[in-house]
């Protein structure tokens, strides 16, 4: 409409200057106006656009600050579980952005505030970490400076954690990483399908990546980063002042006779102090109600099962052998042939095997523990103080001790559960996290 008023104003002034109209003139100002047009639509459809653009790059950004914050959290907790240093305020930075974390401690509380900034754009994640009575087991296996030997088709389904040498012996293979610590720590012949970290590396196969300060003879399919700093050694995961609290726990009963005391028909046991070696044989059921101190060896072998009792509902109970006047040929345990173990009927209950005899440490050769045949359940055993002899075809959930053999077909499946692991009585295990959120 605009146009043909303009067109027919032109016509005027044309013919009232005697002049022929130009259309020319009005496709001119026809092209113009259709310029103009077009430049005000670009314009007003561009803002919406640019609008969006922002929002999606706010959008992204806001992403990135709350990854960074949890990656904050993530690390601050993972120290305070597993006893390393921090500070009261501990930053970290990711690809640009930052993470500041405070951690307030409130009566054996701790509350960490990790604050992710990327371009300004704040996310806040906070989490609450409270004691237990517990154990945190965050390894398949876990060795001390005697190190640990795998033979012929054993298996770790899980990570391997050694202050000694790691060495594999024929098809061994460990599914998930390995680290042996230290200026003296080797790992020689094992099979990895994750990484490993060594002072140094040999004869190996390891399908990820490789830290290290010397290799020969290893296939890496990931990356190789040689003279890497040695890994820390980090202690095991149960103390003895832990063990002592649970013997306590157990001597509110004690049973002295018959000596050895033998159970070869259903039963149920504990708490209870049995002050001679215990046996388990036959095909019984036995049922563990709380923690056993056996002041001397245990034997359990042929076809039994050993469950917890469902009262205990999510807690885990120890079963320990341990004779203080001698743990260099007594406080053993011998776990052989179809026994299974059995938790008691809630999912992250567990029996925990332990022996305190020291041979191994002290540069022996008896046996602390050995698991035979077709034991499996759920099981896990410690000796952190001697040798533990894991062979044949057997399965469990968790094994630490201050050396290990794996034999035959031995195999260790690791669940993550393990990591905040909860008992009846006994001392703190360390923090496990009770709330986890974003918050303003």
């Amino acid at each position: 409409m605009i146009i043909k008023k303009m067109k027919n104003k032109i016509n005027k002034i044309a013919r009232r200057k005697n002049l022929k109209p130009q259309k020319g003139a009005a496709l001119l100002i026809a092209v113009l106006f259709f310029l103009i047009i077009s430049v005000i639509i670009v314009i007003g459809s561009s803002g919406p656009v640019i609008t969006d653009r922002k929002a999606a790059q706010n959008l992204i950004k806001s992403k990135a600050s709350y990854f960074v914050s949890e990656a904050g959290v993530e690390d601050v907790s993972y120290r305070i579980i597993k006893s390393k240093d921090y500070d009261s305020a501990e930053n970290l930075t990711l690809d640009g952005y930052t993470a500041s974390s405070a951690v307030v401690d409130n009566a054996g509380v701790k509350e960490v505030t990790t604050t992710g900034n990327a371009s300004n754009l704040i996310r806040r994640i906070k989490t609450i970490l409270i004691t237990g009575d517990g154990v945190s087991f965050h390894y398949g296996v876990q060795v001390g400076e005697g190190g640990i030997v795998m033979e012929n088709s054993s298996q770790v389904i899980g990570n391997i954690f050694s202050n000694g040498p790691v060495v594999g012996q024929n098809l061994n293979i460990v599914k998930g990483d390995v680290i042996s610590t230290g200026s003296s720590g080797s790992v020689n012949g094992s099979h990895t399908t994750g990484t490993v970290y060594a002072h140094s590396i040999s004869n190996s196969d390891i399908d990820k990546d490789a830290y290290y300060t010397t290799i020969s003879n290893t296939t890496v399919g990931g990356v190789e980063y040689p003279n890497s700093p040695d890994q820390e050694a980090s202690s095991l995961p149960i103390t003895d002042a832990m063990i002592e609290d649970w013997k306590t726990a157990a001597a509110v009963s004690v049973i002295s006779s018959p000596c050895p005391y033998r159970i070869n028909s259903n039963a149920t046991i504990g708490p209870v102090k049995i002050n001679c070696n215990l046996e388990i044989s036959g095909s019984p059921t036995v049922i563990i109600a709380g923690p056993v101190w056996v002041n001397g060896n245990i034997e359990i072998d042929n076809s039994p099962t050993i469950k917890l009792a469902s009262s205990l509902g999510a807690n885990s109970v120890a079963v320990i052998a341990d004779n203080p006047a001698d743990r260099t040929t007594s406080s053993k345990i011998e776990l052989a042939n179809s026994t299974e173990f059995q938790n008691s009927g809630t999912e992250g209950s567990y029996i925990l095997f332990i022996s305190q005899n020291n041979s191994a440490q002290g540069g022996g050769s008896e046996k602390a523990l050995t698991a035979e045949n077709s034991m499996s359940g759920e099981v896990l055993v410690y000796a952190g103080h001697g040798e533990v002899h894991l062979k044949n075809n057997i399965s469990l959930r968790e094994v630490s001790a201050y050396k290990i053999r794996l034999s035959n077909s031995a195999q260790v499946i690791y669940k993550s559960g393990l990591a905040n692991l909860l008992f009846t009585s006994g001392p703190s295990g360390g923090y496990s996290i009770d709330n986890w959120k974003e918050t303003e």
